[in-house]
């Protein structure tokens, strides 16, 4: 019960969000640690896609790259330190920013994809969407998705099956 003047709601609310924000960083530093191979709270440039993304955040390259830039020394060594990732990722966290995209968005995206309404794609129609529209994939990163999209037994990607996959649960 709060008192006449309020001060308990208040502290309530104050400990709600130092309990949030001590969750949050929890989660920034069990990621990072997991690809600071040296433990020297240092992480390759080339996984803070992966770390961001193991956090449930889905940039773009753009946004990414833009991301980086920001946390990179000023000469460029390779490395992120966690001193600069944690701030900038625990603000990304606290706003929000960069959520996946729910089922449902997922699905009429490979419903648009699908002309002709067959309910499926070919593997020879999502290699071409992925690789040649909008922010193409990598091969290797087409090769990842078409190894986990693929009915294995119709050759074909059942998209509404794969879109449920695809979608993450927040948590």
């Amino acid at each position: 019960m709060a008192n006449e003047s309020g001060t308990e709601d208040t502290n309530n609310n104050k400990d709600n969000a130092d309990s949030l924000l001590a969750d949050i960083q929890k989660k920034i530093t069990d990621a990072f640690d997991i690809f600071d191979h040296e433990s020297n709270k240092t992480v390759d440039v080339r996984e803070v896609g992966t770390i961001i993304r193991s956090l449930n955040c889905c940039p773009s390259e753009a946004e990414l790259h833009d991301m980086l830039a920001e946390i990179e020394e000023e000469e460029p060594t390779g490395y992120i330190r966690f001193e600069k990732f944690l701030p900038m990722m625990t603000k990304v966290l606290m706003e929000r920013r960069y959520k996946p995209s729910p089922e449902d968005q997922i699905l009429k995206a490979f419903q648009v994809l699908d002309t002709d309404m067959k309910g499926y794609l070919t593997v020879e129609e999502l290699t071409k969407y992925m690789t040649e529209e909008g922010e193409p994939f990598a091969q290797d990163e087409m090769e990842e998705m078409i190894s986990a999209a693929v009915d294995p037994e119709k050759k074909t990607v059942l998209y509404k099956d794969y879109a449920s996959v695809m979608a993450v649960e927040e948590t």
